[in-house]
């Protein structure tokens, strides 16, 4: 057994020809480049408009954040890869790679927690909402949706490098904490433990999610007014709560029940999906179906300079 700072990890996933990979770059850097464009965008609509600074706007910029943080956990070294003879990750380079990819997840989910309590408020507390979501409570939220994900994966992580490793084959084209656990040859039941808190901390959040969403729809039958912001506020949220969900779900279920019989492109996009689908939709979601971001970002983009205009 060797110092386990000194293994290099081979990642077996990408074994297509050059031919096929290079098409997969194109693709992958297309796909990369609209991610951080799209979600960009929406930061910065909201950040230069003194009318979208509000919560949900605010907590929505977080979102955004967060997905730019995760796809940039999993493109770059796969762009890498891609045009590369060998694939292979150091030991302190898949650590670090875990840690980004379980920081972005465990994020998602709160952040998603967090818009949802917000909407709550806005509809069924409305005269309330402006004296409990103020904009310390706001910073506060998402100061503790950051530090709750940082403790989850710097937990998660240390007792993954506590673990002496026997192997080095990773079946995935990116490192993650089960398959790095898989390899190591001694007693796993730590991180079994730990794996099912923090499996059973997330279906909470997604109960209180599913309870909030309860009160929501029931507030909504209320007025027209109710259900025009149900309508624009809350149905993108559960968009992109069943997106990160199903798309999580594929992996955690291939990952320990699938098959190494299929296909190496499907088994690459089921492991991939909630690193790459989360990341490139929400912003869409959220951009078409919010008016005010919608119109903003329209305005922005048709919006001459004024060095056209003094000469028009």
């Amino acid at each position: 057994m060797e110092n386990n700072s000194e293994i290099v990890f081979v990642l077996e996933g990408l074994n297509d020809s050059l031919t096929n990979r290079q098409i997969y770059f194109a693709f992958a850097l297309m796909s990369y480049l609209f991610t951080i464009f799209v979600n960009l965008m929406l930061i910065v609509t909201i950040c230069l408009e003194k009318t979208l600074h509000e919560p949900i706007y605010i907590l929505l910029c977080n979102l955004c954040f967060n997905g730019i943080c995760g796809a940039s956990s999993f493109y770059p070294k796969l762009l890498h890869d891609l045009l590369a003879d060998s694939h292979v990750i150091t030991y302190v380079g898949c650590l670090t790679q875990i840690f980004v990819v379980y920081s972005y997840v465990f994020c998602e989910f709160t952040s998603l927690t967090v818009m949802a309590y917000d909407r709550y408020l806005a509809i069924c507390r409305p005269l309330q909402y402006r004296a409990l979501m103020t904009p310390q409570k706001v910073a506060q939220l998402l100061l503790l949706t950051w530090c709750f994900t940082l403790l989850e994966t710097v937990v998660g992580t240390f007792l993954t490098a506590r673990l002496p490793l026997c192997g080095r084959h990773v079946r995935k084209i990116f490192c993650t904490n089960w398959e790095v656990v898989k390899l190591s040859c001694s007693d796993t039941t730590l991180n079994n433990i730990y794996g099912f808190i923090l499996m059973f901390s997330h279906v909470s959040q997604t109960g209180l999610i599913l309870v909030s969403y309860g009160h929501l729809v029931r507030a909504s039958l209320r007025s027209r007014s109710d259900r025009r912001k149900f309508v624009q506020t809350c149905l993108p949220h559960l968009v992109t709560l069943l997106v990160f969900t199903i798309s999580l779900m594929f992996d955690t279920m291939y990952s320990r029940y699938g098959s190494s019989g299929l296909l190496q492109a499907l088994q690459n996009t089921l492991a991939a999906e909630f690193l790459v689908v989360p990341p490139l939709i929400n912003p869409l979601i959220y951009g078409i179906k919010l008016q005010q971001i919608r119109s903003r970002i329209l305005q922005n983009l048709t919006h001459k300079p004024d060095f056209l205009k003094t000469r028009s």
